[in-house]
């Protein structure tokens, strides 16, 4: 390539560069670098007052991911050491979680009775138990929640007990580690409702409140 080939290039590519156009909040340093009737202030393009428009303000704001600052809360010595929590990761329109296999009838490895109601259940009832931030202190007994695996299939289920994940291997809670804090302990109704292998034990999965 000739220099002045070169040089033509440089240059189409300059003049391409500055002459781009920023919507709203893009970089700007002239009106000109700025879409219709926005104008550049503080480098950034906005609406103009003077005109009035409303173009930005009507622009849906970005909602930032909410941070997961949940940390254990101390260890407890069994079946091994284990980290015990008071809190679960942020609940939003899709939470990650675990989907374990827990039996809610009398004598079944759930233990003691359920939480919410202090009775025992039917293991063909689209039933679960949450790990203890989620359960938030019974405030979610009784509610519905949506989970979704990743073969695309969804159920509704009730909030009947709570996973704990502050304790464990008592009579309570059938001489058992504690749960993690991303626990969604359903019945088998809620397995065979997503159409998973109740042998696999835990499956990813995602939850939200109906």
């Amino acid at each position: 390539m000739s220099n002045l080939a070169f040089l033509s290039l440089i240059f189409t590519v300059f003049i391409s560069t500055s002459n781009a156009i920023s919507q709203c909040n893009g970089p700007c340093k002239t009106l000109n670098d700025c879409d219709g009737q926005l104008i550049c202030i503080n480098g950034k393009c906005n609406d103009d007052p003077d005109v009035g428009t409303n173009i930005c303000k009507n622009s849906p704001p970005s909602v930032p991911s909410p941070i997961n600052t949940c940390r254990p809360s101390g260890t407890v010595n069994c079946n091994g050491i284990h980290p015990i929590y008071r809190c679960s990761p942020p609940v939003t329109s899709s939470t990650p979680a675990q989907l374990t296999l827990n039996d809610f009838s009398k004598g079944g490895d759930g233990g003691g009775p359920s939480s919410c109601d202090g009775q025992y259940h039917d293991n063909n009832e689209r039933i679960v138990a949450l790990s203890t931030g989620w359960f938030a202190g019974r405030s979610r007994c009784g509610k519905m929640i949506r989970i979704r695996a990743n073969n695309g299939r969804t159920v509704t289920a009730k909030v009947v007990d709570e996973c704990d994940s502050t304790t464990g291997c008592d009579e309570e809670h059938a001489y058992q580690s504690p749960c993690k804090n991303n626990i969604v302990d359903g019945s088998i109704a809620v397995w065979r409702g997503l159409g998973l292998n109740t042998d696999d034990g835990i499956v990813p999965v995602t939850w939200s409140m109906v």
